[in-house]
């Protein structure tokens, strides 16, 4: 796949089924990405979850090492997280400069850290926000994809809850919702 890949049209252009690397904190990073490249390359590759707090302060310089990515791994997806929809759209334009081919927003992540940030799975509980954080990005985004993660639920699978998290997102029409399919009080168990 070529790096114009991308576009608000790339997700219809794959074959199907879909076979991506999730991003995974701490294990997903450059090096590993290239391995898993070597030994047999997913249709999209995820980078790890990047604060957009974290790229709005002086520690910045920090982060970048983990958005940093080589063509091989293309076509590969930025992946942010926070609570503040202008701090998403700075994100967003380092994504772009630097040259991702699409963003995505992690509303799905279990972990006390991100939740007491009111970001990740915490988005769950906040579909108002979670729709602004949305809208800002994908205008700030222009012609990149834009995806959000996210989980069944908050504390326990209910399907008319679920169903009315999925209707909050859609309607702020991201190109592609991926979901894991657990609610974020089970983290990563069974």
């Amino acid at each position: 796949l070529k790096n114009t890949f991308m576009s608000k049209r790339c997700w219809k252009k794959l074959k199907t089924p879909i076979l991506v690397m999730a991003p995974m904190a701490n294990v997903t990073n450059m090096a590993f990405r290239q391995i898993v490249a070597s030994c047999g390359k997913p249709d999209v590759f995820w980078t790890e979850f990047v604060s957009v707090d974290g790229l709005c302060s002086a520690g910045k310089d920090r982060l970048l090492k983990d958005l940093r990515f080589d063509k091989k791994e293309r076509p590969i997806v930025a992946q942010f997280f926070g609570n503040d929809p202008q701090k998403f759209v700075t994100a967003v334009k380092l994504a772009k400069k630097m040259k991702f081919d699409g963003i995505d927003i992690n509303m799905g992540c279990p972990d006390k850290k991100i939740i007491k940030q009111g970001a990740g799975a915490d988005l769950i509980l906040n579909a108002k926000l979670a729709k602004k954080i949305i809208v800002a990005v994908k205008k700030a985004a222009g012609s990149l994809p834009v995806s959000v993660k996210t989980r069944i639920g908050y504390s326990k699978y209910d399907k008319k809850e679920f169903k009315k998290w999925l209707e909050a997102l859609l309607s702020a029409r991201p190109d592609v919702i991926t979901v894991h399919g657990r609610t974020r009080k089970m983290m990563y168990a069974d």
